[in-house]
C-alpha cells in the first residue's frame, strides 16, 4: 500500500486550540525571563504549571482525535497569513493529526515529570527559575515544530530546539567543559540545519511550496534526481539533531548539561525531531529507493557505533547517552526499510521516551546521592540504599533489553523482525546487524546496571574506613525525595505496560491509530520465521546480560579502569570521532582559513600596495619637471617635437 496522502478537515474543537500548545509555554518562558529575580520564589511551579497545563490539553485532543473517524482525524489549523511576497504566499498553520498527537502526548507527558523531578533537582542552584523558562523555550519550540503545517514553519521550532538546547547544555556555564559543549551542540546542528535549508530549496523549486500538503501530494510527480536530493538533505538535517553518524560526536558531550536536560533531550525533544521530520515525510521518502537505502545503512552503522561506545564507557551518564545514539539508529534503520517501518519507528520513538527518560533520571538520582559523581566504577551495590531507584531503573533497564513483556520487547522487536523482511539480499545483512545490536544493548545496559546497583560497594559510610583504602570514597547514599522518585515511578509504569496495552491490549493499536497519516502495511514477511527470530533475539540478549553479570557483577570491579586492548581503548575514546572530525573537516578548514589570510595578505593587498607605491614613485618623477620655469617647458616641447618627428621619419623609411 502506498502512502495515503495528506487531506485535511476542519479541526475538532480542542484540535482548534492547539496553538495553546505552543504558547503556553513560551508565555511562561517570556515570564521568567521578564520578572527576573522577582519570579525565584515561586518561578519554578510556574514552569510546571505550564507544562502540565500542555500535558492536560494534549490528552484532551487525543481522547477527541479517538472519538473520530479516520477520515477526519487530519485536521488543518489557520493562524494567520505569513509569509506574503509576490505570487508566492504561504500561511503559518497547525496540523493536528495521529503523528502529531503521539508527540504531542510524549513531549507533553513526560516533560511534565521532568519539570516536577527538576524542582527537588535544581533546588539549591540560584538560578532555578532561569533553568525552567528555558525548560518551557525547550518545550515550546518541540511543539511547534510537530505541529507545523510546512517545512518552514518546521524549522522556525526547529531553530528554537537547538537555541534551547545550547542554553540548557550550557546552563552552568561557567565550568568550561559546559560551554564547550554547547557550542559544539550547536554547530554541529547547524551543519545538519543547512541539509534541511537545502532540502527546502529543493521543494521550492520542484514545487513551488514547502507547505505539507503541496509537498506530500506531490511527491509522486517528482524526478528521481530531485526527490533522491531532497530527501538526503532531510537526512543530512535528520542526522544533526538525533546525532547519527557522522553527526554524532555532539551527543556524548551534552551530558555537560544537568541530568534533567539530558532526560528531555533524549527522550522527548530534540533528538526525536530527525525521526518525525523522515517519518512526516514518508511520501518523499517511498519515491526513493536509493535514499532509502542510504537512511537504513545510516541506521544500521549508528546502532551498532553507539552500542560499541556504550559498551566501554565509565560515565553513567555517557553510557546513556551511547545508548541513545543506537536506539535512534534502531528508529533509523526501520525508517529506511520503508513503509513497513515508519510505523515501528514512531512505536519505538514513544516507548524509548518513557523508559530512557527514567533511567535518566534515575541517573540523576544516584549522582544525587553521591556527590554528583558520574564514575560507574565509584558505585556498586547501591540496591539496598536507594530502593526505589534499583527498581525503577531495574524496569528502563529490562525494557530497553527487550524482555517480555516490558515495553522494548513490542517496540525494538518489531524493528528487528522488519530488518529480516525485504525480496532483495538486505535481511542477510541488516538483520544480522540488527541482531547483533540487541546482543550488544544487553551487554552495556546490564553492565551498567550491575556496576551502579550490585557487586561490591566501592564506597563507604565510613570515614575511616574509607582513608585507609584508596579505593573507597566515603559517601552517604541514600534515596532521593518523592518529587524525584514519583516521576520515576510513573515512568517505570510505561516502561513496564506501553508497549503491552498498545500492542496487545489494543491489538496492534498503535500502529492501526497512525494509519490516517503512514497508511496501514501490516508485518513483514521475514525471510526466517517470526517465532525463530524472536528466540535469536532472547537468546542473544540473554548472552550480553550474562556476560555482563560475570565481567561487572560477580567479579570485583576495580576503582581505576585497566589497561585495555585496542578495541576497548578505541571504543573509550568514542571511536576517534573527535579526531576524525578535527582531521578531516577542522584542519583542513583551519588551513583553508590560513591560506585565504595569507593570500588576502600577500597578493591582494600586495597588489593593491605595490600599485599605490608606483603611482607614488611615477608623481615623484612627473613632480620634477614642473619647475615653474617657461624654458624649462619649451626644452621639453622641442624635445617632443623632435622625438615626434624622428619616430614619423623612422617608421616611413
Amino acid at each position: 500500500m502506498t502512502h495515503v496522502g495528506l487531506q485535511t478537515s476542519e479541526a475538532a474543537t480542542l484540535a482548534s486550540l492547539s496553538w495553546l500548545l505552543i504558547a503556553i509555554p513560551l508565555a511562561s518562558a517570556a515570564v521568567l525571563l521578564l520578572l527576573g529575580r522577582r519570579a525565584d520564589g515561586w518561578g519554578h511551579w510556574l514552569g510546571v504549571l505550564a507544562c502540565g497545563a500542555t500535558a492536560v490539553l494534549g490528552t484532551g485532543i487525543l481522547i477527541e482525535m479517538l472519538g473520530l473517524a479516520d477520515g477526519d482525524r487530519v485536521q488543518a489549523v489557520h493562524l494567520f497569513s505569513w509569509i506574503p511576497a509576490g505570487d508566492f504566499s504561504l500561511d503559518a498553520g497547525l496540523l493536528v493529526d495521529p503523528l502529531t498527537v503521539v508527540f504531542i502526548m510524549l513531549v507533553t507527558v513526560v516533560s511534565t515529570l521532568i519539570h516536577v523531578y527538576s524542582v527537588a533537582y535544581m533546588e539549591h542552584d540560584p538560578n532555578r527559575r532561569r533553568f525552567f523558562a528555558y525548560l518551557n523555550l525547550f518545550v515550546a519550540a518541540m511543539l511547534l515544530l510537530v505541529l507545523a503545517d510546512s517545512y518552514a514553519l518546521l524549522f522556525v521550532g526547529w531553530e528554537g530546539v537547538g537555541l534551547a538546547s545550547y542554553l540548557l547544555i550550557g546552563f552552568w556555564q561557567h565550568e568550561r567543559a559546559n560551554h564547550v559543549a554547547a557550542k559544539k551542540a550547536f554547530v554541529m546542528n547547524r551543519v545538519g540545519d543547512a541539509g534541511l535549508i537545502l532540502a527546502m530549496g529543493g521543494m521550492f523549486a520542484a514545487l513551488g511550496s514547502v507547505g505539507y500538503e503541496t509537498v506530500l501530494n506531490g511527491a509522486e510527480g517528482l524526478s528521481q534526481g530531485v526527490v533522491t536530493f531532497i530527501v538526503l538533505m532531510l537526512l543530512l538535517g535528520a542526522c544533526g539533531k538525533s546525532a547519527q553518524v557522522p553527526l554524532q560526536a555532539w551527543l556524548g558531550d551534552a551530558m555537560a548539561g544537568p541530568t534533567p536536560v539530558s532526560a528531555l533531550i533524549h527522550a522527548a525533544t530534540m533528538v526525536t525531531a530527525g525521526i518525525y521530520v523522515l517519518v512526516r515525510s514518508a511520501a518523499l521518502l517511498e519515491q526513493t529507493t536509493t535514499a532509502m537505502l542510504v537512511i537504513a545503512i545510516v541506521g544500521a552503522v549508528t546502532l551498532v557505533f553507539g552500542a560499541i561506545v556504550g559498551s566501554a564507557k565509565d560515565d553513567i551518564k555517557k553510557v546513556l547517552a551511547a545508548s541513545t545514539m543506537s536506539q535512534l539508529g534502531y528508529m533509523m534503520l526501520a525508517v529506511g526499510l520503508g513503509p513497513v517501518g515508519f510505523a515501528f519507528a514512531i512505536f519505538h520513538l514513544f516507548t524509548h521516551g518513557f523508559f530512557k527518560a527514567g533511567m535518566f533520571l534515575g541517573a540523576g538520582s544516584v549522582m544525587h546521592a553521591m556527590n554528583d559523581d558520574v564514575d560507574m566504577r565509584r558505585f556498586g551495590a547501591l540496591r539496598g540504599a536507594m530502593l526505589v531507584t534499583w527498581l525503577t531503573f531495574m524496569a528502563g533497564w529490562l525494557a530497553i533489553l527487550g524482555v517480555p513483556p516490558f515495553a522494548g520487547f513490542f517496540s525494538k522487536d518489531l524493528i528487528i523482525e522488519a530488518a529480516f523482511a525485504a525480496d532483495t539480499h538486505a535481511p542477510w545483512i541488516l538483520g544480522p546487524i540488527a541482531l547483533l545490536g540487541a546482543g550488544l544493548t544487553a551487554f552495556y545496559m546490564s553492565r551498567l546496571f550491575f556496576m551502579t546497583f550490585h557487586g561490591t560497594a566501592r564506597w563507604s559510610e565510613d570515614e575511616r574506613e574509607a582513608n585507609k583504602d584508596p579505593e573507597l570514597v566515603h559517601r552517604h547514599p541514600h534515596e532521593s525525595t518523592a518529587l524525584m522518585t514519583v516521576p520515576m515511578i510513573i515512568l517505570a509504569v510505561g516502561s513496564v505496560f506501553l508497549g503491552l496495552v498498545l500492542a496487545v491490549v489494543f491489538r496492534d493499536g498503535f500502529v492501526h491509530f497512525l494509519e490516517p497519516v503512514l497508511g496501514y502495511h501490516g508485518h513483514p514477511e521475514t525471510v526466517i520465521p517470526v517465532w525463530s527470530i524472536q528466540v535469536l533475539v532472547l537468546a542473544v540478549v540473554l548472552l550480553g546480560a550474562v556476560i555482563a553479570w560475570f565481567l561487572f557483577g560477580a567479579k570485583k570491579v576495580p576503582a581505576t579502569a585497566p589497561e585495555a586492548n585496542v578495541l576497548v581503548t578505541a571504543a573509550r575514546q568514542d571511536l576517534y570521532q573527535d579526531a576524525v572530525n578535527e582531521g578531516v573537516f577542522m584542519r583542513p578548514g583551519q588551513g583553508l582559513t590560513v591560506a585565504a589570510r595569507a593570500t588576502d595578505h600577500s597578493v591582494i593587498d600586495g597588489a593593491v600596495h605595490g600599485l599605490a607605491r608606483g603611482t607614488a614613485a611615477l608623481g615623484q618623477i612627473i613632480r620634477k619637471t614642473q619647475t615653474g620655469y617657461v624654458r624649462s617647458y619649451a626644452a621639453l616641447m622641442l624635445g617632443g617635437v623632435v622625438l615626434t618627428l624622428a619616430y614619423v621619419l623612422f617608421t616611413r623609411v
